[in-house]
């Protein structure tokens, strides 16, 4: 299995090709196909993780999926984590806090959402939003925003500690690419919900928001929780390679099937005779 590599302290985004296949060679047929065989894997594995947890296990995952608007995000639910059982996983898409989470820390509302054990918890954007959109916006004072980093830090090694997984994505989309997807939203009327006038605001914003992703993610890779780019331009790669990240996330928990708490042989004797 091909491994994607991490970001470093030193990572400059714009090295990195949106149009681009990291670590596959073939077509987007070969993509689909491995994305389909591969979801049977994902499943079996996901099972094994929802299982150890009836048996008093602590492990889960959290996927973190940030991008600009039109990267993916809502592919990569329905075409990979739309392949594994729903009743073991949780999906939140963090939207503008409310005026209640406004009244808390910032983290709040984030560990209100977070996957219980056995789960495969994804986060449709996150706590990352705050020092994002706060960055270029200016909702927060830059002193603020560069307090969250290590904030941020702190948060999350204290999940891994606790058990959990942390593979956090950004899917990284092309300015022309992005502009060609709000087009077609534009232009074909069963997208036009899908279309959001503000879009545009934060397209003439983007290289700010280049900016502010690149000072982010480097200052929050870490070793416990590293922050993975992946190249969206083409949509059949990045659901490929955002279900390479979970596969391996999976198969280094080196999952068994819990061992039965009851005697089996005794319980086929209690059936048989039923």
């Amino acid at each position: 299995m091909s491994t994607l590599t991490p970001v470093t302290a030193d990572f400059e985004l714009a090295s990195i090709d949106p149009s681009s296949t990291p670590e596959f060679d073939g077509s987007k047929k070969d993509a689909e196909k491995a994305l389909e065989k591969n979801g049977e894997k994902l499943a079996a594995l996901q099972e094994r993780l929802f299982a150890e947890s009836k048996f008093g296990g602590k492990r889960r995952i959290l996927l973190v999926l940030q991008a600009m608007d039109t990267a993916g995000k809502g592919g990569i639910l329905r075409h990979v984590i739309g392949g594994v059982d729903p009743q073991g996983v949780q999906i939140h898409a963090f939207k503008a806090p409310t005026d209640e989470e406004k009244s808390h820390d910032f983290l709040w509302r984030i560990r209100k959402e977070l996957p219980e054990a056995g789960f495969i918890g994804v986060f449709d954007r996150s706590h990352y939003e705050d020092v994002l959109i706060h960055r270029v916006r200016g909702f927060s004072t830059p002193e603020t925003v560069e307090e969250r980093y290590g904030i941020i830090q702190a948060f999350e090694n204290e999940l891994v500690a606790q058990g959990t997984t942390i593979i956090k994505v950004m899917l990284h989309i092309g300015a022309d690419e992005q502009k060609d997807r709000l087009q077609e939203r534009l232009d074909r009327p069963e997208k036009h919900w899908k279309y959001n006038p503000g879009d545009v605001d934060e397209r003439l914003l983007w290289g700010d928001y280049q900016e502010a992703y690149e000072i982010a993610l480097r200052r929050t890779t870490t070793e416990n929780a590293p922050w993975y780019v992946v190249p969206a331009n083409h949509k059949w790669y990045a659901r490929w390679a955002v279900q390479q990240l979970l596969l391996e996330a999976l198969e280094n928990l080196d999952l068994q099937w819990p061992s039965a708490d009851y005697d089996v042989e005794a319980e086929k004797v209690r059936l048989a005779n039923s």
